[in-house]
C-alpha cells in the first residue's frame, strides 16, 4: 500500500513536470532590453546600439555562437551542467561547508542559478536570498530546456562594464561575430564572467587577471580535448583586446534610417558592402577636399546592384558629425529638384509612344507653350538638332516639346505608376515638369535608373542581404523587408517596353566625359542636372551592373554657382567610378542582349526621316517596328531651272536644269542664319494657279502654339493673352482666325497675341497667301 502511493505521488509529480514543460513559456530572450547590431554584406560590423537599459546585450541563438566557446563555459563554471536539475546539491554542500567554516569562499552556483540570479535581479548573498536563487532556478529547468537555458545564460552573462553576453563581448573586444572566435579567443571569453571587474572591460592590451584565468581553462581544457601542439602555440600568441571606444559606427546614415524602418531584431544583416561603402566615402571626403575654394562642402551617394536591386553603399552627406553642414540630415532620403536626370523618361516614353526614334530631327528654338516659354541653360539655340543629341546635350526646348507630346502616360503619369511620392497635381507643375519642377529622392531616381539597366522593368531597392555569412554551415536568413514607395509592390512592373529602356540607355552612353571629352565606354550611361537657382547638381547613371546617383549641394537650399551637374557632380560621379573599378569592386556588367524587336535602320541624317530619292548623307539608327515614326523625307527636293533666266519653271525640258533644295521652316532658316549659316531659299515655283508637287500642302503653314489638346487656364483680373504662332517654308503674312472671326496677321515663326473673349472651346485656323490652312482646337477656362 505504501509502495503503491509513492508511485501514485511519483506518477503525478512527473505529470505535474510534464505539464509545466509542456505550457506554452515565454521566449526567455524577452526577460531583456537588447542592443540591435548591424552588419554589411562582407560580415563586417557596422553598429552596435545600446539596449534601453544602457547595456550592450545582442542576443546570438546557440547555433551562431563557436561550440568551443559553449564547451569551455561549461567546463569552466558547470561541468554537470547536462545532468543537473538546476542545483547541484554536491557543490552547494562544499560550497556551503567552506563559506561558513571560515575556509577559502568557493562559487556553488550552477549556470542556472547564476542565470536566475540574472534574470530576476536576486541577492544571493544572503541565505534567504539563496533560497530563492535555488528555487528559481528548479522553476527555470522545470519551464525550459537545457538548450534554451544555455543559451540564456550565454547571452547574458557579465563580461564587464555595460556588456552582457558573448554577442556583444565578441564584437566590442574582437571585432567579430561569437561563431567566428578563434581557441584562445573563446576561452578568454569562457572565463571573464565569473570575475568581469578584473578579466574584462579594460583599457589594456591584456589584463593579467585574464591571462591566468585562460591559462587555468587551457590546462583543464587540454585534459579534457588532449590538444596538439599546435593549439599550443597558438596559445602563445598575444590576444589583442578593443574596447568599446573602439566599436565602429559605419554607414551612419543608412543605420540611423533603417533603424527606424526595419523590423527590431538584434541582429541585421544590410545589403551594403563594407569596401565598396568605404571607397565611396573616400571618393567624396577628396572631392570635398579639392573642391572647397569653390564653395563645395556638401555630398551625398547612393550606389545599387541592378541586378538584386540591392543598396551597395549610403553616404547621405559628406560627414555625419560635421553641424556645419547639417551632417546628420540624410540627402537619400530628402526631396530635391533633379533638374535634367528626368530627361531620359521623356525620351524613353516618347520612343514608346512613336514621337521619335535616335536620329529624329527636333527643334531647338525659342517656343512659347501656351504662357510657358523655356530657355536653355546656356541660353542659346541649336536649330535642328537629333533626339540622341538633344538629350546628350540636354536641351530644354526639344524636352520640352517631346514632353508636351507625351500622352498614356505623360511624364508626370510615368512618375506615378514608378511610385514618386509627395506629388502635387499635374496642372500645378505643367511642362516644368521636364525640367525638374517636382521634387525626387535619390532612392527614387536611382529606381528609375536601374529600371532602365531592367530592360524597363522597376523594382524596389533592397537594403538587407538576404543570408548573412555564416560559419561551419550555419546558414541564417536575415529579414526578407524590402522597403517600397507609395503605390510600389515588390514584382517587378513594367514602366517602358524592352525597346525603350535599351535605345535610351545607349544614348546616354554616348555622352562624353567632361574631364576626356569622349564616351565614357565601357559601358557608362549618365546624366546631369541643375535646378532651379543653382541650388542642386546631380548626376545619374548606369556602370557595370551599378547605379549610382551623387548629389552635391547645400542641405538649407542655398545656391552657388558651382552647383552645376557637368561641372560638379560629373566629376564627383567619375572619381567613383574609376575608383571601384581600379580596387575591383565593379563586378561587370550584366548580361544584356540586343531586343529582338529592334532593327537598325537607314534614314536621312539632315530630316531624321526615311531617304528619299534626293537625300545622299544617310545614317543608321535604331527603330522599333510598329512604334517609331514612318515617314519618307520631304527635306530635299528637286526643283527645275531655266538655265537662261534662272528662275524656276514646272518641268524639265530643253535648257533645263535640276537642282536639289532644303526646305526648312522660316523659323529654322532665322536660326540658320543667326548662326552665320544661312541656307539656301527654294524659289516659289507656280503652275498656272496650283502650286507644284515640290511645294505642296506639307510647305503650309503648322501651327506650333498654342498646344494641340491643351487647356489654358487664364486668370479673370488679369488675363495673360495666349500666343499664337505657325511655321511655313515660305515667308509671307499669315492669317488668323478664331472660329469665323479674324484675330490677326503676322509673318511665319512670328507670334500674334490674342485674347480670348470668354471661356470655351475655340477653332483656330491659320491661312496663307495660297491658301493652304491648318487648324487647331483649343480650350480657354477662366479662374481667379
Amino acid at each position: 500500500m505504501k509502495q503503491r502511493r509513492v508511485i501514485v505521488v511519483g506518477l503525478a509529480l512527473a505529470l505535474c513536470l510534464l505539464a509545466l514543460r509542456l505550457w506554452p513559456a515565454p521566449p526567455l530572450q524577452q526577460q531583456a532590453a537588447l542592443s540591435r547590431a548591424f552588419y554589411s554584406s562582407d560580415g563586417a560590423l557596422l553598429r552596435i546600439t545600446l539596449a534601453a537599459d544602457e547595456q550592450y546585450r545582442v542576443w546570438t541563438p546557440l547555433d551562431q555562437i563557436e561550440p568551443r566557446l559553449v564547451d569551455a563555459v561549461q567546463l569552466y563554471e558547470d561541468r554537470w551542467f547536462r545532468w543537473h536539475p538546476g542545483v547541484n546539491l554536491v557543490s552547494l554542500v562544499r560550497g556551503a561547508w567552506t563559506s561558513y567554516s571560515g575556509g577559502t569562499r568557493r562559487g556553488a552556483s550552477t549556470l542556472t542559478m547564476q542565470l536566475a540570479r540574472r534574470l530576476y535581479r536576486i541577492d544571493s548573498g544572503t541565505p534567504r536570498g539563496k533560497l530563492k536563487q535555488i528555487a528559481t532556478a528548479l522553476w527555470l529547468e522545470a519551464r525550459y530546456s537545457k538548450r534554451d537555458i544555455l543559451e540564456a545564460y550565454l547571452n547574458l552573462a557579465p563580461y564587464g562594464g555595460n556588456i552582457e553576453g558573448v554577442g556583444a563581448a565578441s564584437l566590442v573586444y574582437f571585432g567579430k561575430r561569437a561563431a567566428h572566435l578563434s581557441l584562445p579567443e573563446s576561452l578568454a571569453l569562457a572565463v571573464i564572467p565569473q570575475n568581469p571587474n578584473r578579466r574584462g572591460a579594460s583599457e589594456a592590451a591584456w589584463p593579467v587577471a585574464l591571462q591566468g584565468a585562460r591559462e587555468r581553462l587551457w590546462q583543464a581544457w587540454l585534459q579534457r580535448h588532449g590538444e596538439s601542439a599546435t593549439r599550443d602555440a597558438e596559445m602563445d600568441l598575444p590576444l589583442k583586446l578593443r574596447s568599446v571606444k573602439q566599436l565602429p559606427f559605419g554607414a551612419p546614415h543608412a543605420v540611423q534610417t533603417l533603424l527606424t524602418q526595419l523590423p527590431a531584431q538584434p541582429q541585421t544583416t544590410l545589403s551594403l558592402h563594407g569596401p565598396t561603402q568605404a571607397a565611396v566615402e573616400r571618393a567624396i571626403r577628396q572631392f570635398i577636399e579639392r573642391r572647397q575654394a569653390v564653395g563645395v562642402r556638401n555630398a551625398a551617394a547612393l550606389l545599387v546592384d541592378a541586378s538584386t536591386m540591392q543598396v551597395k553603399a549610403w553616404v547621405g552627406s559628406a560627414d555625419y558629425f560635421n553641424e556645419v553642414i547639417d551632417g546628420q540630415v540624410n540627402a537619400t532620403t530628402a526631396k530635391r529638384s533633379p533638374g535634367s536626370t528626368l530627361k531620359p523618361f521623356i525620351y524613353g516614353l516618347g520612343l514608346d509612344q512613336g514621337v521619335l526614334h535616335p536620329r529624329t530631327i527636333l527643334k531647338d528654338a525659342p517656343t512659347s507653350f501656351g504662357t510657358y516659354s523655356p530657355e536653355n541653360f546656356d541660353g542659346r539655340f541649336e536649330g535642328p538638332i537629333t533626339a540622341q543629341e538633344a538629350l546628350i546635350k540636354s536641351r530644354n526646348i526639344p524636352a520640352v516639346s517631346v514632353s508636351a507630346r507625351l500622352s498614356q502616360p505623360t511624364l508626370y503619369g510615368f512618375l506615378k505608376q514608378a511610385g514618386v511620392s509627395k506629388l502635387a497635381s499635374e496642372q500645378h507643375y505643367g511642362l516644368a515638369l521636364t525640367l525638374g519642377g517636382g521634387e525626387l529622392s535619390m532612392e527614387e531616381l536611382a529606381t528609375l535608373y536601374a529600371m532602365l539597366a531592367n530592360g524597363g522593368e522597376l523594382s524596389p531597392l533592397s537594403y538587407v542581404s538576404p543570408v548573412i555569412p555564416a560559419k561551419a554551415g550555419i546558414q541564417h536568413r536575415g529579414t526578407s523587408w524590402i522597403p517600397a514607395f507609395a503605390g510600389m509592390t515588390a514584382a517587378p512592373r513594367r514602366l517602358l517596353s524592352e525597346e525603350a529602356a535599351f535605345i535610351t540607355l545607349d544614348m546616354l552612353s554616348r555622352n562624353p566625359r567632361p574631364d576626356t571629352g569622349v564616351p565614357a565606354f565601357p559601358g557608362v550611361a549618365w546624366k546631369t542636372g541643375t535646378s532651379w537657382g543653382f541650388r542642386d547638381a546631380w548626376t545619374a547613371g548606369v556602370f557595370g551592373r551599378y547605379v549610382l546617383v551623387v548629389w552635391v549641394g547645400n542641405f538649407d537650399g542655398s545656391s552657388n554657382a558651382a552647383f552645376v551637374g557637368v561641372q560638379t557632380a560629373a566629376p564627383l560621379f567619375f572619381n567613383i567610378v574609376d575608383s571601384l573599378r581600379s580596387q575591383g569592386l565593379d563586378p561587370g556588367a550584366m548580361a544584356r542582349t540586343t531586343p529582338a524587336n529592334l532593327a537598325r535602320v537607314k534614314v536621312c541624317a539632315a530630316s531624321g526621316d526615311l531617304p528619299n530619292a534626293h537625300c545622299k548623307d544617310l545614317a543608321n539608327t535604331w527603330f522599333i517596328p510598329g512604334k517609331s515614326p514612318i515617314k519618307v523625307s520631304t527635306l530635299h527636293r528637286e526643283v527645275f531651272i531655266d538655265q537662261a533666266s534662272g528662275r524656276a519653271v514646272c518641268a524639265p525640258g530643253p535648257g533645263v536644269r535640276s537642282e536639289v533644295f532644303e526646305f526648312w521652316g522660316t523659323d529654322m532658316l532665322q536660326l540658320f542664319a543667326q548662326a552665320g549659316l544661312p541656307r539656301r531659299i527654294p524659289p516659289v515655283v507656280r503652275c498656272g494657279a496650283a502650286r507644284t508637287d515640290a511645294l505642296a500642302a506639307g510647305d503650309g503653314p503648322q501651327i506650333v502654339a498654342p498646344l494641340r489638346g491643351a487647356n489654358y487656364v487664364l486668370r479673370i483680373a488679369q488675363p495673360t493673352p495666349l500666343s499664337l504662332r505657325a511655321n511655313a517654308a515660305q515667308s509671307g503674312p499669315l492669317y488668323w482666325f478664331a472660329d469665323a472671326a479674324f484675330v490677326g496677321e503676322a509673318p511665319a515663326g512670328k507670334d500674334l497675341s490674342w485674347s480670348p473673349p470668354a471661356a470655351g472651346r475655340y477653332v483656330l485656323s491659320v491661312v496663307d497667301a495660297q491658301g493652304v490652312t491648318d487648324t487647331r482646337e483649343v480650350a480657354v477656362e477662366f479662374a481667379p
